[in-house]
């Protein structure tokens, strides 16, 4: 308990233990908050608080608690300091002063806990550990698609050789009217290869592929006749017989015996 004499010292100069007070209340935090956050005992705080100065101890480290109970509130640390160097009594200055026998020693802080300091917050372990599955599902997805991406079927201008992209892949047509689709004519076909003649009386979708995986006829053919010649067996697929016929090596191919439907899907061999 302070004295008479330290109470109207302490009038004098301005209350700055209800300064702290104040603004603790003002920052909307406990006591016992404070406490924890600065490490100094909390019947210390309630001593500079209520300014019972005995309560504290040594001048030097009482006025330590309040210079940083002061910066802790957001208020002028000088002033504090000035005011509680105004307010501390004079008496108690002396018997601090004559206990030189005493060790100098830190007097009402709390030991650092670290194992309690640490808090986790469950919402931020479990965002992280959604970022991280996201971030697994992204990055297969990505492989995924680079996987497919490479395993896409080369063009058929890179399935022919160089020889026969020297020759030309000609559309032949002899009739002379157009096609929207394409037909490969081989020319000067070898020994091992076979001669396909097509024509088309309407527009049909014809595809022959040769055993090379040369393309040789694709996409919808209008009117006309096609001369064709590549790598037996042939793989024939026609969308409308009545509109196509085929001679394989200048021999007629009955198309009705492989069709279903008007559509004709099957492997021709010489």
């Amino acid at each position: 308990m302070t004295t008479p004499s330290s109470n109207t010292q302490s009038n004098a100069q301005g209350s700055f233990g209800a300064t702290l007070q104040q603004a603790r209340k003002n920052k909307k935090v406990s006591i016992d908050e404070a406490a924890a956050e600065l490490f100094i005992l909390k019947r210390h705080l309630q001593a500079l608080e209520n300014e019972n100065f005995s309560d504290l101890p040594q001048p030097a480290f009482a006025r330590g608690f309040a210079i940083n109970y002061a910066k802790y509130l957001g208020l002028d640390p000088i002033k504090i300091a000035s005011s509680f160097d105004a307010a501390y009594p004079n008496e108690l200055k002396v018997q601090a002063s004559n206990s030189t026998d005493t060790p100098l020693r830190p007097m009402g802080t709390l030991q650092r806990d670290t194992h309690n300091r640490i808090r986790f917050n469950p919402l931020l372990i479990l965002a992280v550990i959604g970022v991280i599955v996201l971030a697994v599902f992204l990055f297969r997805m990505v492989s995924n698609a680079s996987k497919e991406h490479n395993e896409e079927p080369v063009s058929t201008v890179e399935d022919i050789s160089a020889s026969e992209q020297a020759q030309g892949a000609a559309i032949s047509n002899t009739s002379g009217i157009g096609s929207s689709g394409s037909a490969l004519n081989l020319g000067n076909a070898n020994a091992s290869e076979a001669a396909l003649a097509v024509t088309v009386t309407d527009t049909a979708n014809v595809t022959i592929t040769d055993a090379a995986g040369n393309d040789l006829m694709t996409g919808a053919q209008t009117s006309g006749s096609y001369n064709l010649s590549g790598t037996p067996p042939f793989n024939v697929q026609i969308d409308n017989i009545d509109n196509v016929s085929l001679m394989l090596n200048q021999e007629t191919v009955a198309l009705d015996t492989y069709a279903t439907d008007k559509k004709a899907s099957f492997e021709l061999t010489p």
